[in-house]
């Protein structure tokens, strides 16, 4: 069969092997939904403005929601000559009505019938990963009251640095995420304006009605430059920057939490439906998620360079090229989209392991920038009370026992500015009570912080 894509002036079949080479239904058959929601909109419109009859309209309406419901059920077999979803969608509708349905390209190009069919899936997409981001939250924050009273350490360099409310961790990935759904709202918003009516790279001669489509599809707005237009695929590099990021967020945490699952660390035991065995050591119980959630990050990180060395040269306006841009954005959609669906359970249904951590919260000396913030507030300059601190966390490591049971003469040896109320900032609990900045791991600050998130994630 000819491609119809191909118009008179060919004189030979296309080869085979290119059919192979060039097709992109195999990937591209995901957006029919949209595809057929545009042409809808876009016929709807030709009828306004009388490129259509009301009769027309109104017959290829009906015959794409048939197309529609025998996509939905498998019954629409895809070939490799119609390259690709809008071939398959519109060769379809002529085989039905003949040539009421070849008028259903007048003003139109593939060109901006991809890059709307594109906009829509990626501005519902966003969504879905911006819904998920917030389960996720949520989930974060369901933790805060149960885990409040429990101290970690909190790592620098992953080197224990200072003490701080279990909630603290969980609030600061809430912002991360929060973060991110900023990004995604932002994006959508240079996703959401509407390409339809540019045609291929000119616009068009006839007397369509850009608004009318953008508006019945939902779209903000439509896009001011055809040549640009043509070209544009800036809202898929700015979609898989914030997939990316995302992604980089889910690995920190995934690291994060495969070392706290293990023996050395013992803070958290996650739930065993996410964990499997090992074919020969009957004992071990891996985090393979959170090891997938790392690994798969990569993926997301690869698809955005992908896209990016995918544009970087391309002349306007389109090239042939830009059919690659798909599978990477899907594959990148994907992938963030199921790294969230699992993260959210593992996230509620792990348990931290409170008497582990408390049983070692004292080593490491978490507590030394506290003391050297009570000597400052006592007058020392801060670089001898840095020094100061450092020597006598040296006499605590040579006796091997935590600062709050030195005793007070020697402290006093070291800075004599010392005096007893000192113990009362010494030790992890302590020196958690001693914080009063906003944002800091104060208790009444992350209660402020967890009381926020409740009203605003409600």
């Amino acid at each position: 069969m000819k491609s119809p894509s191909r118009s008179g002036v060919f004189q030979a079949s296309t080869d085979e092997r290119l059919e192979a080479f060039a097709e992109s239904i195999s990937f591209d058959s995901r957006l029919y939904r949209q595809d057929i929601r545009g042409s809808i909109a876009h016929a709807e419109m030709l009828s306004n403005v009388g490129l259509l009859t009301e009769e027309e309209f109104s017959l290829i309406r009906d015959t794409l929601v048939e197309i529609q419901s025998e996509i939905d059920n498998d019954q629409l077999p895809f070939r490799f000559e119609l390259e690709d979803i809008h071939m398959h969608v519109e060769q379809a509708l002529i085989d039905r009505i003949g040539d009421v349905g070849r008028k259903l390209h007048t003003a139109r190009s593939r060109n901006d019938q991809v890059s709307t069919d594109i906009r829509m899936w990626v501005r519902e997409a966003l969504d879905g990963i911006d819904a998920r981001l917030e389960t996720l939250q949520r989930a974060f924050l369901s933790r805060c009251d149960g885990d409040f009273e429990t101290i970690l350490p909190a790592y620098t360099h992953l080197q224990r640095a200072q003490p701080v409310l279990a909630p603290h961790y969980w609030l600061a990935y809430i912002e991360k995420f929060q973060r991110d759904r900023e990004r995604i709202a932002d994006c959508r918003r240079r996703v959401n304006q509407c390409s339809l009516g540019i045609a291929a790279v000119a616009g068009t001669t006839l007397p369509i009605d850009r608004e009318q489509t953008a508006r019945q599809l939902g779209f903000e707005g439509v896009t001011a430059n055809s040549l640009d237009t043509s070209s544009d695929r800036d809202f898929m590099l700015e979609s898989a920057f914030v997939l990316a990021t995302i992604a980089s967020h889910l690995s920190g945490w995934a690291e994060e939490w495969i070392l706290w699952s293990t023996v050395e660390y013992n803070f958290i035991k996650i739930p065993q439906q996410f964990c499997t065995g090992s074919s020969i050591m009957p004992q071990k119980v891996n985090p393979d998620t959170l090891e997938l959630t790392r690994g798969k990050s990569a993926r997301v990180m690869g698809n955005l360079q992908t896209l990016m060395l995918l544009v970087k040269n391309l002349p306007l306006a389109y090239n042939r090229d830009l059919q690659e841009d798909k599978p990477p954005l899907f594959d990148s959609f994907d992938t963030v989209q199921a790294m969230l669906e699992l993260a959210a359970p593992i996230v509620s249904g792990s348990e931290l392991q409170r008497e582990a951590i408390e049983s070692r919260l004292e080593r490491g000396y978490l507590d030394a920038t506290t003391l050297m913030e009570w000597m400052i507030d006592k007058g020392v300059p801060q670089r001898r009370a840095h020094h100061l601190v450092g020597a006598i966390v040296g006499e605590a490591m040579q006796r091997d026992v935590p600062l709050a049971e030195l005793p007070l003469e020697l402290l006093q040896n070291h800075a004599p500015e010392i005096d007893a109320t000192v113990f009362d900032s010494l030790g992890c609990k302590n020196s958690v009570a001693a914080f009063v900045s906003y944002g800091s791991t104060a208790p009444d600050q992350v209660r402020l912080q967890i009381d926020r998130w409740k009203t605003k994630l409600k």
